[in-house]
């Protein structure tokens, strides 16, 4: 197997994203309607800068332009109906070559509806409690604009959520039992989710419009100059000379481009274009090859310093700064990363894959000092999160003015006369590919605070006691509710929007329970439990749209590679339940380096205990007993306290026998190592 430069770069990543938003109906006209889509993108990531660095507005200013830009950008980029299958029945409404008159209008009285906000000010904060017929109007139409944009850029799920907690606001004393409160009137429903902060231009947009598009911009800015394909070589010329080499270099190329980009789908094109094919040439089989990127993608969202979205909202909501966040994700994330990579190793083993030589890899050191350049920025992206403590915000634009200046240095040292052009071009498709990569996550928050401002009008402790019936007050069984909830929504629901709705829903819940069995749980903790399984929605069957983007490459069954990949995410599944209850696994509490290594150590070791286990294979395949023994092990290494109320063992001795379980685990297997 061939793996070279050339080879590489046959299929460039922007080719595969292209096929990608063709195949979920994305429009792409030419002309005088592809300019204006170009324009307006690359508007609002100037403008996104902007106010990030040298120009000041109201926040309420800021955040109904980043909508406006949002909804605007969807009804030109998407048709009424997405399906290509369509677009022969219904040309008018499915095309995804030509932009209707009647979305054109829709974009400008969209992108109007989400300015009424801003346009009067004044007039609407001295008319609260009081609004005009016009400001009910402008109102309804932003909820009825938000919601269809809604439906076109991420599916019918949050829409349908959002209308039916839009209508049980106005219900309410009609619904039975816990359920029934007074109902709200439609002139103040209308009032707190669109003309106020409470609802659409809430936290989740507040952080959408500071934060989250500039670390988005960002990634589609490093991955413009060549910053993707360099992690992807890098990872090859590292770990693509071991057994499983592919495979293990995919997950290791997605947990880089993840630190990039925070977004699974993105990530699995990206990446998948080219260790897909790789994976089946070395051997693995078409949906386990599939499976293998997709598990690695959605765990993207996880790998500090840029998680997904979700996770800037984590710290608003939590008030806490965004570096304490990536602090209690940074264990979770990487055992579960380098579990997956134990996980390709595995199945290496069962299919006898046999190393790649390295004569055919990129060669290692030329490919890391050729992109030493692509570190800098996230070198100071780092720096200044985690050493100086600055905001996410001033970090992210830091990084992108570092960005633009080393490609421009890079370019004129190399092209004396003409390098220094090259960069404007590549930066301003970059800043176009960001803009567009940020427009469903836009209109995904300002849907998800329809829910959270219908929750605010005091319905929450409605919710909160349904949750404590149907968990019969059980906290264990509320967290399984919790997660089989977030799976199915996560079904029709992008991460983000997933976190936001289960965690208006859920977190207070967990919390007020947790109370009331004498528990204090970390926010934090409650707040990463419903962050993990929401991600795991992009590879939940069957739509997940990341099994469906890899199952496109691998050529392999979409609902096979869903249910492969979330079978390899079994591993991360564990994680929120143990580390709800084991604060330690998050970093709290944790006193110095040595702990942390120590808690590091043994989660790692336990996280591999349990791959083996769900794998059915250490050095050959277990027996029945033996993956009993692996599971108790993950559970001491987990929960090492949780064996003092049997046996005294002190602070370590649970994990010390976790261990030692491992240890004669795979002595007693090495007789029968084939």
């Amino acid at each position: 197997m061939k793996i070279t430069k050339p080879a590489m770069e046959s299929a460039p990543p922007d080719a595969s994203i292209a096929a990608l938003d063709r195949e979920q109906g994305s429009r792409h006209p030419g002309g005088a309607a592809g300019t204006l889509i170009t324009v307006i993108a690359f508007s609002w990531s100037v403008f996104q800068l902007l106010v990030a660095g040298v120009w000041t507005l109201n926040a309420e200013v800021v955040r109904a332009a980043h909508l406006a830009f949002a909804i605007a950008l969807v009804f030109l980029s998407f048709p009424v109906l997405r399906s290509p299958r369509l677009a022969k029945r219904l040309p008018a409404l499915a095309d995804p070559h030509r932009l209707p008159w009647w979305d054109l209008l829709a974009a400008a009285l969209a992108a109007l509806a989400a300015l009424y906000l801003v346009l009067d000010y004044e007039g609407l904060a001295n008319r609260i409690g009081n609004p005009l017929p016009r400001d009910i109007a402008a109102g309804a139409a932003l909820i009825v604009f938000l919601l269809e944009a809604a439906r076109r850029a991420i599916g019918p799920v949050l829409p349908t959520v959002a209308l039916l907690f839009f209508l049980y606001a106005l219900n309410s004393e009609r619904m039975p039992g816990v359920l029934a409160t007074a109902s709200t009137p439609l002139p103040r429903v209308i009032q707190t989710l669109s003309l106020g902060t409470e609802g659409i231009y809430g936290i989740p947009l507040e952080v959408s419009a500071n934060t989250v598009f500039l670390f988005v911009l960002f990634g589609a800015l490093l991955e413009k100059a060549g910053g993707g394909k360099y992690f992807i070589d890098l990872a090859f010329g590292l770990l693509g000379g071991f057994r499983g080499g592919p495979a293990k270099a995919s997950v290791l190329a997605s947990g880089f481009t993840g630190m990039i980009n925070g977004s699974s789908i993105a990530n699995t094109v990206t990446t998948g274009t080219f260790t897909i094919p790789l994976m089946k040439r070395a051997g693995y089989p078409a949906v386990k090859a599939g499976a293998i990127e997709v598990a690695a993608s959605t765990n993207g969202q996880l790998m500090p310093p840029i998680m997904g979205a979700a996770a800037f909202i984590i710290a608003e909501t939590c008030n806490m700064p965004y570096v304490e966040v990536v602090r209690a994700a940074f264990v979770p994330a990487f055992i579960s990363y380098l579990a997956l990579m134990y996980i390709t190793h595995l199945e290496a083993c069962k299919l006898d894959i046999k190393p790649v030589p390295r004569s055919e890899l990129p060669p290692l050191r030329k490919t890391f000092l050729g992109g030493l350049h692509f570190l800098i920025p996230l070198f100071v992206l780092i720096w200044l999160l985690i050493i100086e403590r600055r905001s996410a915000r001033y970090a992210a634009l830091t990084a992108i003015i570092t960005l633009f200046a080393v490609m421009l240095t890079k370019e004129s040292v190399s092209d004396h006369r003409n390098g220094w052009r090259r960069v404007f071009p590549m930066f301003g498709n970059g800043m176009i590919a960001g803009a567009k990569n940020m427009m469903g996550i836009g209109v995904a928050v300002a849907g998800a605070g329809i829910i959270v401002g219908v929750l605010s009008l005091g319905l929450s402790s409605q919710v909160t006691e349904v949750i404590r019936i149907l968990s019969f007050g059980n906290l264990a069984l509320m967290l399984i509710v919790t997660a089989i909830v977030s799976l199915i929504l996560g079904m029709g629901l992008p991460t983000t929007a997933n976190y936001i709705v289960m965690a208006s829903l859920t977190a207070r819940a967990i919390e007020t329970l947790a109370g009331g069995f004498g528990l204090e749980l970390p926010l934090i903790a409650i707040h990463l439990f419903v962050f993990y399984f929401g991600i795991l929605s992009d590879d939940t069957p069957p739509v997940g749209l990341s099994a469906y983007a890899a199952a496109a490459i691998s050529k392999a069954d979409p609902i096979q590679t869903g249910i492969q990949g979330f079978l390899y995410d079994i591993r991360t599944a564990i994680l929120p339940f143990m580390f709800l209850f084991n604060h330690r696994l998050l970093l709290i509490g944790v006193t110095g380096p040595l702990d942390m290594l120590w808690v590091f150590g043994t989660s790692l070791i336990g996280m591999f205990a349990f791959a083996s286990a769900t794998q059915g294979w250490l050095r050959r395949k277990n027996r029945l007993w033996e993956n009993l023994i692996l599971l108790a092990a993950t559970w001491m290494l987990f929960r090492p306290a949780s064996l003092d109320t049997l046996i005294p063992l002190g602070p370590y001795g649970g994990a010390l026998l976790g261990l030692a379980l491992c240890a004669a685990v795979y002595g007693l297997q090495r007789p029968e190592r084939v």
